[in-house]
């Protein structure tokens, strides 16, 4: 039987290993081009109070921010996919020829919401659900 009791995360191998990950990492974010710009990164971390000279550490922010954002517009999507699915049902009788969604800010509260995020934003009234569109795609 083998008794070899390094199998601990915490024994020195596995923190090498973790520690040449996380460098290999760290490194490859120097050839990245995240789609939030450095400098809107920066912007935001210094008007937190949050200064680094390593654009490595900027852009794994910047990739963080990207993956959050994502998270909440595929949920934002999945909500708008369940309420016009709803509305489809209770109006069976007319057939539905516009099969765009329309993401509202209900949707994308209720996705934030799911990630702690608390949203609140000015009730308006329009006279109907058209107004403000152009008159060009209005189905009156």
């Amino acid at each position: 039987m083998n008794h070899n009791h390094n199998h601990n995360p915490q024994s020195s191998d596995g923190k090498h290993d973790d520690d040449a990950a996380l460098s290999d990492f760290l490194a490859s974010l120097m050839d990245y081009t995240p789609t939030i710009p450095d400098e809107l990164v920066e912007h935001y971390l210094a008007k937190s109070g949050f200064q680094c000279p390593d654009v490595r550490l900027i852009r794994l922010v910047a990739v963080a921010t990207q993956k959050f954002v994502a998270d909440v517009a595929s949920d934002a999507l999945q909500h708008c996919k369940a309420r016009q699915a709803a509305v489809v049902k209770d109006k069976r009788d007319k057939q539905q020829k516009d099969k765009r969604l329309v993401l509202t800010m209900d949707d994308l509260s209720k996705s934030l919401r799911e990630y702690g995020v608390n949203v609140k934003h000015q009730e308006y009234f329009a006279e109907s659900p058209s107004t403000g569109m152009d008159p060009a795609s209005r189905d009156e």
